[in-house]
C-alpha cells in the first residue's frame, strides 16, 4: 500500500508540474499578446513583467491546485497577476476574452482588482505592500466575527499573501505586522517571492536573515523554504555539502549572473571556487550543462514537492506564517536572473522557442492544454477538477440590509440648542447609539490609532467595551482607582484599539468595511483620527476606497482652529484631499445638529448599492447653534449646502462658508446686513458633493443624458449674474473658490495658504485672514 500511495504521489507531482508549465506558459503568452500582438494605438508599451510572473509560478501552482481551501482569501502579489487570471482562467472564472484584453479597457486588470477584475480577486493589490497589510486585518475582522458566531469554526479561513522580496521595504508591512502582534492574529500567512532582485537591483545579502529574525520576534513561524527536493539529494552525495555552502556564501549579484549565463557559467566558477575538493568536482562533473543549472536554480521556491509539504504542515494549527520562498526572478525564461529582468518582455522569437519548450503547438496558444496527449488532457483537467479552491461556492457575498438610526433618532443626542462643537456631537450621537439595543448598534465597530478618548470616542468605548480575543482584566477598577474610561476587553467589545499608524487605521477600516463581501456580514466601521494625519495613512485610504470599502471617517480637530496645537498639528489640504478622492463623501458640518444629520445619512451610504464611504471634517471649536425655523435644511445639509440666511433675488452679493468658521461668517454678515440687506449666507457642508453634482449635470448636457439643473446652481439662480461671492473655509481656498466658475460669478476666496502657529483663536484668525473683517474687506473690494 506504501508503494501505491507514494507511486500516486509522485504521478500527481508529475501532473502538478505539467500544469504549472501550462500556467506559465499562457500568464507569458497572455503578457507577449498585450505587447507583440495586439494592436496598438497609442505606442505605449504595455507591460506585464513576465519575470515577476515566472519566479512565482510554482508557489501559486502549489497553492490554487492543493493547499488553497474555498474560504481562504488571497492577496496576490501585483507583478504576478497575469498568473492568477492564467489560473482563473484554468478553474473557468476567467474568461480567453478578458485574457486577450489584458491590460486594455475591459479586460483583466494589470493589478489584482476587486472592483475592476471578474475573477474573483479578493483583496486589490499594488506595488506598496498594502495588499499585504490588509490580509493581516482581514484576519483580525475574522477573528472579531467569529467572536460574535457570524464566522463559524470550520468556515474560518487563511488570509494570505503573496509577496515580492521588494515589497519587505515598505514600512507599512512592519506597521501592521506590530499590530498583528498586539492583537494576536491567527490563520495568516505571508509568503515571500524571495527572488533577491528588485526594479533596479539585487538585494542586500546581508538581509536574508534579518526578515526571520524580526517576524520570530513577532511571534510568527517562519519557515525558510531554500532547498528544493533535488538539491537536498545531491547535498547528500559526496562533495555535496561544499556546494551547499558555496551557494549560501555566494553573493546575490553572482548568483544571479550565474543563472542568466548558464549551465557552462555555473561549471566554470564552481569548478574554480571549489578546485581544492575533488569530491565536489566529480559531483559536478556528473551533471551536463543543463542538469548543473537546472540543479543550481531550482531553489525551493520552485520545488513542489517543497512547497506542498510546507503548506501542509501549517495546515495543523492556526499560527500566523512567515514562508521565505527562495526563487529565481524569470526562472525557465531567456532573462532568467538578468538584473534588468523585471521589465523584460520576451521577443517574438524568444516565445517561439518557449512555445517549442513546452510543447505548445504554433497556432495554439491560447489552448493551455495544446499539444498533450487526450489523457495528458484529461489528467490534468481532473486535477483543476479536484483543487478544494475549484470548488463552487459564493465567494462574493450579499448581506441582508440592517435598519439604520433615522436622523430624527440621532437629533435627539445632540437636542437642547446652547453652544456645542461639532467634535463634541458626534460623541453624544456615538454614546446614544452604544446604548440601542438594536441589530444596528451591535454591528457598530469603532477603531482609532490611539486617539480615542481625545476624538470623543470614549463614551461608546465605556459602554461597549474594546474587543480583545482573550479577556483582560481593568486594574484600575478592581483598585478603585478612579477614571473616566471604563474599558472592559474580552470578545464581545466593539472598538478595535490600534497603535499610533494611521495607515494601520485605514486598512482596519478596509478590511472592517469589506466584511459584506468578503463574510456575508455588514458592519458599521466608524474610525476616528487627527484630520491633519489623514495625509500620513493616505495611501491606504485610497486603497480602502479602491476596494470600495464602506466606512464611516472622522478625522477631527481640524483646521487652523486647533489654535494652541501649532502649526504641525493645523490641517490645511484635508478638504481638497477629500473632494479629490473617489468612494468618499467629504463633510465638514459646522453645528451639532448638522453632524447628526450627516451621521445617519453616512450609515445609510455604507450599505447602499451605489452607496460609499464618508469622511466627516469636525472641529472641537464651540459655537452658538442656530433656532431651525423648520426641516428644509435637512436636506441641504445631505446635498452639500443650503441658504442659512437666504439672499433677496438680484442680490449682489453672498457669503459662503464652511465649517468652524460659521461664526466669523455670521457676524460679517450681520455687519453687511446694515448696508446689503439682500445679501446672502450660504451653509456648504460639503464642497466634495456639490462639486460632483455640478460636474456631473454638467457632463449630461453635452453627452445627451438628461438635463437636470444641479444642487450648487439652483441655490445660487437667484443671485444676480454679476453678484460676487465672499468664500470662508478653515483650509484650502480652492475647496470653495470653484463657485465662481458656476454662474461666471466674481469670487474672493478666503482660506488657509501658510503653515499656521500656536495661538488663540482673535489672534490667528486675524493673522491669517480667517475673521470678519477679512470678509468685510473681501466684500468691498468686490463691490468697488
Amino acid at each position: 500500500m506504501a508503494d501505491v500511495s507514494l507511486a500516486a504521489k509522485r504521478q500527481e507531482i508529475a501532473l502538478l508540474r505539467r500544469l504549472e508549465e501550462r500556467i506559465l506558459w499562457l500568464a507569458s503568452w497572455t503578457i507577449h499578446n498585450a505587447n507583440h500582438l495586439r494592436e496598438s494605438r497609442d505606442g505605449l508599451k504595455v507591460g506585464g513583467h513576465q519575470a515577476s510572473s515566472a519566479s512565482l509560478t510554482t508557489v501559486m501552482t502549489a497553492l490554487y491546485m492543493k493547499a488553497l481551501r474555498p474560504q481562504d482569501r488571497v492577496a496576490v502579489k501585483p507583478h504576478a497577476s497575469p498568473v492568477f487570471h492564467a489560473i482563473q482562467h484554468l478553474f473557468g472564472r476567467q474568461s480567453l476574452e478578458n485574457l486577450k484584453r489584458f491590460r486594455a479597457l475591459g479586460g483583466a486588470q494589470s493589478y489584482p482588482s476587486r472592483t475592476k477584475d471578474v475573477d474573483g480577486v479578493d483583496f486589490s493589490t499594488g506595488s506598496v505592500g498594502l495588499g499585504v497589510a490588509m490580509t493581516a486585518f482581514a484576519s483580525l475582522t475574522q477573528d472579531y466575527l467569529a467572536a460574535r458566531g457570524s464566522v463559524k469554526p470550520e468556515k474560518m479561513g487563511r488570509m494570505i499573501s503573496l509577496l515580492g522580496d521588494a515589497e519587505l521595504d515598505e514600512g507599512n508591512i512592519y506597521e501592521a505586522l506590530i499590530e498583528a502582534c498586539k492583537h494576536d492574529i491567527r490563520n495568516t500567512w505571508w509568503i515571500v517571492d524571495y527572488n533577491r532582485q528588485s526594479l533596479d537591483a539585487t538585494t542586500q545579502d546581508r538581509m536574508f536573515t534579518r526578515y526571520g529574525e524580526i517576524f520570530e520576534a513577532a511571534g510568527w513561524t517562519v519557515e525558510t523554504l531554500k532547498w528544493s527536493k533535488r538539491q537536498r539529494e545531491a547535498f547528500a552525495k559526496p562533495g555535496g555539502e561544499a556546494l551547499r555552502e558555496w551557494i549560501e556564501t555566494a553573493p546575490n549579484d553572482l548568483f544571479a549572473a550565474l543563472t542568466y549565463q548558464g549551465g557552462a557559467a555555473w561549471r566554470e566558477r564552481l569548478s574554480a571556487d571549489l578546485a581544492s575538493n575533488p569530491q565536489t568536482l566529480a559531483l559536478i562533473a556528473s551533471y551536463k550543462d543543463a542538469d548543473l543549472a537546472e540543479l543550481m536554480t531550482e531553489l525551493g521556491g520552485h520545488c513542489l514537492e517543497t512547497l506542498l509539504e510546507a503548506f501542509e504542515r501549517a495546515g495543523q494549527d492556526d499560527r500566523p506564517r512567515f514562508f521565505i520562498a527562495y526563487t529565481v526572478k524569470g526562472l525557465r525564461l531567456p532573462f532568467q536572473g538578468h538584473k534588468d529582468n523585471h521589465a523584460g518582455l520576451m521577443t517574438p522569437a524568444q516565445i517561439a522557442e518557449l512555445r517549442e519548450r513546452l510543447g505548445v503547438v504554433e497556432g495554439e496558444e491560447w489552448d493551455p492544454l495544446s499539444g498533450l496527449s487526450a489523457a495528458e488532457r484529461t489528467a490534468l483537467k481532473g486535477l483543476v477538477a479536484r483543487a478544494p479552491f475549484a470548488a463552487e461556492v459564493e465567494r462574493e457575498h450579499t448581506a441582508p440590509t440592517i435598519p439604520t438610526p433615522t436622523a430624527d433618532e440621532l437629533l435627539i443626542a445632540v437636542a437642547g440648542g446652547g453652544e456645542q462643537s461639532t467634535q463634541a456631537a458626534f460623541g453624544k450621537v456615538m454614546f446614544e447609539i452604544a446604548a440601542r439595543k438594536d441589530e444596528f448598534a451591535g454591528r457598530v465597530v469603532t477603531t482609532s490609532p490611539d486617539v480615542t478618548v481625545s476624538t470623543n470616542l470614549g463614551g461608546f468605548v465605556n459602554r461597549r467595551g474594546v474587543f480583545q480575543r482573550r479577556a483582560h482584566e481593568d486594574v484600575f477598577k478592581r483598585r478603585r482607582i478612579p477614571s473616566a474610561q471604563v474599558w472592559s476587553k474580552a470578545e464581545t467589545g466593539q472598538h478595535v484599539e490600534l497603535g499610533i499608524a494611521e495607515n494601520n487605521l485605514f486598512i482596519a477600516l478596509a478590511a472592517l468595511g469589506l466584511t459584506a463581501p468578503l463574510f456575508g456580514e455588514r458592519l458599521f466601521p466608524v474610525g476616528t483620527l487627527y484630520d491633519p494625519f489623514i495625509a500620513r495613512g493616505l495611501d491606504a485610504l485610497n486603497y480602502a476606497c479602491y476596494q470600495d470599502a464602506r466606512f464611516l471617517l472622522v478625522a477631527t480637530p481640524s483646521g487652523l482652529t486647533l489654535a494652541p496645537e501649532g502649526g504641525a498639528h493645523q490641517s490645511i489640504n484635508a478638504p481638497v484631499i477629500g473632494m479629490a478622492q473617489p468612494g468618499l463623501d467629504t463633510y465638514e458640518p459646522a453645528f451639532a445638529d448638522e453632524t447628526a444629520v450627516l451621521m445617519a445619512h453616512a450609515f445609510d451610504r455604507i450599505q447602499a448599492k451605489d452607496g460609499a464611504s464618508t469622511y466627516l471634517r469636525l472641529s472641537t471649536r464651540v459655537i452658538a447653534q442656530p433656532e431651525r425655523m423648520d426641516e428644509a435644511w435637512r436636506r441641504g445639509v445631505v446635498d452639500g449646502a443650503y441658504w442659512l440666511k437666504p439672499p433677496a433675488p438680484g442680490a449682489r452679493l453672498a457669503l459662503v462658508y464652511s465649517g468652524a468658521l460659521a461664526p466669523e461668517a455670521l457676524a460679517a454678515f450681520e455687519a453687511l446686513s446694515e448696508d446689503m440687506p439682500e445679501a446672502g449666507l450660504l451653509a456648504v457642508t460639503s464642497a466634495d458633493v456639490l462639486h460632483r453634482d455640478w460636474t456631473a449635470a454638467g457632463r449630461a448636457r453635452w453627452t445627451g443624458q438628461e438635463t437636470r439643473t444641479s444642487t450648487i446652481e439652483a441655490l445660487l439662480a437667484p443671485l444676480d449674474r454679476d453678484a460676487g461671492l465672499v468664500t470662508l473655509t478653515d483650509g484650502a481656498p480652492l475647496a470653495l473658490s470653484w463657485l465662481g466658475s458656476v454662474r461666471g460669478q466674481r469670487v474672493r476666496a478666503l482660506g488657509l495658504e501658510a503653515f499656521g502657529q500656536s495661538g488663540d483663536l482673535p489672534d490667528l484668525y486675524g493673522k491669517y485672514r480667517l475673521d470678519a473683517e477679512a470678509v468685510l474687506d473681501a466684500c468691498a473690494d468686490l463691490l468697488t
